[in-house]
């Protein structure tokens, strides 16, 4: 027996109800941003790892003046110390973060790790020019937090089953609620 659900999705925001109903192919599509947008990073995190030794601080230090995170991009690339993290933190977690979204797995956190990331990269890029604003990172951090509140890993991801793992005879999601926030 299989039941159908309605496609239905809505909520509310800043007191305007927002209600739409989903197309049959909603569900393909979300699967396949989902991968396109892993795959994009995994690959960015991949090249960074076989170009190795990478090195961020070159960029950082080189940040447009007129970005609004020019000073501390600047600062972080003076610090020896940090830079070594740096250079190991961003190619990892983009090949993590890559590997995660394709297999939908822990789909929310890597999204938001995506997110972070390309927002992070837009604000050394911005020089504050209103036409920049829509820079292609921007919208790539969209499409990261797009990818979580669509809760894409539970759509042909491992998040489906993740969340059924049974921990003490009651599965992960009902016995771990936060795990919401890191599944789907």
């Amino acid at each position: 027996m299989s039941t159908k659900t309605t496609n239905e999705f809505g909520g509310e925001f800043g007191g305007i109800t927002l209600l739409g109903k989903a197309h049959s192919l909603s569900a393909l599509f979300i699967v396949l941003l989902r991968a396109l947008i892993g795959g994009m990073i995994l690959f960015a995190g991949i090249g960074k790892v076989l170009e190795w030794p990478f090195n961020a601080s070159g960029y950082l230090a080189n940040v447009d003046p007129a970005s609004p995170v020019s000073g501390l991009y600047a600062w972080m690339a003076s610090m020896p110390a940090l830079m070594e993290i740096v250079n190991v933190v961003v190619p990892v977690t983009q090949v993590l973060i890559g590997v995660a979204l394709i297999a939908g797995a822990f789909v929310r956190l890597a999204a938001l790790g995506g997110a972070i990331q390309m927002t992070m990269f837009y604000l050394g890029g911005w020089a504050g020019e209103f036409l920049a604003l829509l820079d292609s990172t921007l919208i790539y951090a969209v499409v990261f937090l797009t990818v979580a509140a669509f809760g894409a890993g539970r759509i042909l991801g491992l998040d489906a089953y993740i969340e059924r793992i049974e921990v003490g005879g009651t599965p992960l999601i009902e016995r771990f609620p936060v795990a919401r926030y890191l599944l789907g």
